[in-house]
Parts: C-alpha cells; sequence; structure tokens
C-alpha cells in the first residue's frame, strides 16, 4: 500500500521540490499540513519533520466525484515528506489499491492508475 522513496536532499529542499514538481504536473497543494511543528507547538516531543501535503488534479478528481461521490472522503491525494532516523523520505498511500478497495468500478480504476503514475513521477523529481 505505501510507496516510499528516500531522497538526498534536505527535508526542506525536499519539500520545496515536491511543491514545484506537483504544479508541474497539473495538480494543485490544496493545503501542507507541518505535522512535525504542530506537534512541537503543542508541547510534544518530536524529533522527526514531517510535512503532510494535501494535492489534486481538478479534472481526476472531478471524474471520481461524478462516478462515485462517497469517494470524497478519499481526497484529496496525500503526499509526504518526511525524515526518519536522519534520512529525507517522500512518501504516499498507492491510489490503485485504496481505490481498488473501495470500488469496483473500472472507471475509478483508470483514474487511480493515471493518478497514482503522476505522483510516483513528482516524487521521482522532488528526491
Amino acid at each position: 500500500m505505501y510507496y516510499i522513496v528516500d531522497s538526498a536532499k534536505s527535508f526542506d529542499d525536499a519539500s520545496a521540490a515536491l511543491e514545484a514538481a506537483v504544479k508541474r504536473h497539473s495538480f494543485g497543494v490544496l493545503h501542507v499540513h507541518d505535522l512535525g511543528a504542530t506537534l512541537r507547538g503543542k508541547g510534544f516531543a518530536f524529533p522527526e519533520q514531517c510535512r503532510v501535503f494535501e494535492v489534486c488534479n481538478p479534472a481526476q478528481a472531478s471524474r471520481v466525484l461524478a462516478t462515485d461521490m462517497k469517494l470524497n472522503m478519499a481526497l484529496p491525494c496525500r503526499i509526504s515528506v518526511y525524515t526518519e532516523g536522519g534520512q529525507t523520505r517522500i512518501g504516499m498511500i498507492r491510489p490503485e489499491p485504496m481505490l481498488a478497495a473501495l470500488s469496483q468500478d473500472a472507471t475509478l480504476a483508470q483514474v487511480a492508475t493515471e493518478v497514482e503514475a503522476a505522483i510516483k513521477l513528482m516524487m521521482a523529481e522532488a528526491a
């Protein structure tokens, strides 16, 4: 279910590179959750870094919602940039198996395949 790539870049550089790659692939960044900063701001000792990028391709999201409105709960896609033991990583939960678990619709399977391929390219460019 997980797809994770290691990056030689710093956490901040990988985050900036991901945001640029997302835009190059006609997706938008809807929001960035800085989980590390949030946890530290609430007084929790959290030594790692973690930003979760909510990304969306409006055309693909429209296809998904037109097919099954309940799938709004699975949108938008999320890509995480995080550190683990000093290593910067970029990861996602793969859209193909996630949507397959929620629907058997062939149209949605095609959308998931296309979105997953695009996100893998974004991640490779950002790494």
